[in-house]
């Protein structure tokens, strides 16, 4: 009995451990009720909608919420999203590793993570400055993201390192890696579908998103061709959720039986058009991959 009962006790420790090491809520929502969000929806807008018009559509379309870019304007995005009942999920920023380079603007971040105290915002980090994957920028984007963490710390929000085509950190592995090195409760990594495509030949992401899992805290989707034979340019790997060859349903499959139950992205960035229409359409897309998701308000 006494062997029964130190077995289920260090069962239930490690258990705990392994809760307590998640940055979502201890009890996971259903997966219908998994934030989806879209993101780079103002940029190739053919209507050049307000922010108060943005999310104006975003709400009647059902979203949640949307990412916003760069650290200008954060404030009026929130009272946007605030007066809609709307939430921002994500502000994308760059910091720069090179040496004798300004890395971001810490006065601004420092703004911005006041705006944004309590409201659980991950902030998307690309890091650039030197050539893809370069060790020597090691010690430097260290010392630089466990700054950053400590001005993010009392904000409550999460800084995940975002890997970008041809950035210092293009690929997801070199991120996990990176973050490993910070070693910080507040830093983890994003999975972008249409980086990882246009780096990785192999298509093969289930060991990667497992690899990640402990600290893959965001991805990011969008409809996709599984090949692009330009070397250059977006047309293929981004696209609405409801085109391309790449087979999604598998990929969402795949989230879920590794058990990941972080927010998800919709990578809009070159969608031309009117953003309400292929946004109207990836919403629909969304709703058959998670039954019941994103319901109309």
């Amino acid at each position: 009995m006494t062997r029964r009962f130190l077995l289920r006790s260090s069962a239930i420790f490690v258990g705990s451990l392994a809760v307590l090491s998640r940055p979502w809520p201890l009890r996971a929502a259903p997966l219908a009720e998994q934030p989806f969000f879209p993101f780079c929806i103002d940029w190739h807008d053919a209507k050049k909608r307000t922010f108060e018009q943005q999310a104006r559509m975003l709400r009647e379309l059902g979203y949640p919420g949307v990412g916003h870019i760069w650290l200008d304007k954060v404030e009026e995005r929130l009272a946007s999203l605030d007066a809609a009942g709307l939430r921002l999920f994500q502000i994308t920023m760059t910091v720069d590793v090179g040496p004798g380079k300004m890395p971001y603007d810490e006065a601004r971040l420092s703004q911005v993570l006041t705006a944004i105290r309590g409201r659980g915002v991950q902030f998307c980090v690309t890091c650039k400055g030197l050539p893809p994957g370069d060790p020597s920028g090691d010690a430097r984007a260290v010392e630089l993201l466990r700054r950053m963490s400590d001005l993010a710390r009392d904000s409550g929000a999460q800084l995940l390192i975002y890997p970008h085509q041809k950035d210092w950190v293009e690929r997801i592995e070199q991120a996990v890696r990176l973050a490993e090195l910070v070693d910080r409760p507040n830093v983890g990594v994003m999975f972008n579908l249409c980086h990882w495509l246009r780096v990785d030949p192999s298509r093969d992401y289930r060991p990667l998103l497992a690899r990640a899992l402990p600290r893959l805290w965001a991805v990011s989707i969008n409809g996709a061709d599984v090949r692009d034979d330009q070397p250059t340019g977006w047309k293929r790997y981004i696209q609405p959720l409801d085109q391309g060859s790449f087979d999604l349903a598998a990929f969402v499959r795949t989230l879920d039986e590794l058990g990941f139950r972080g927010p998800i992205g919709l990578q809009c960035f070159g969608i031309g058009g009117d953003a309400r229409d292929h946004l109207a359409r990836s919403a629909a897309r969304w709703r058959e991959l998670r039954p019941g998701a994103l319901p109309l308000r």
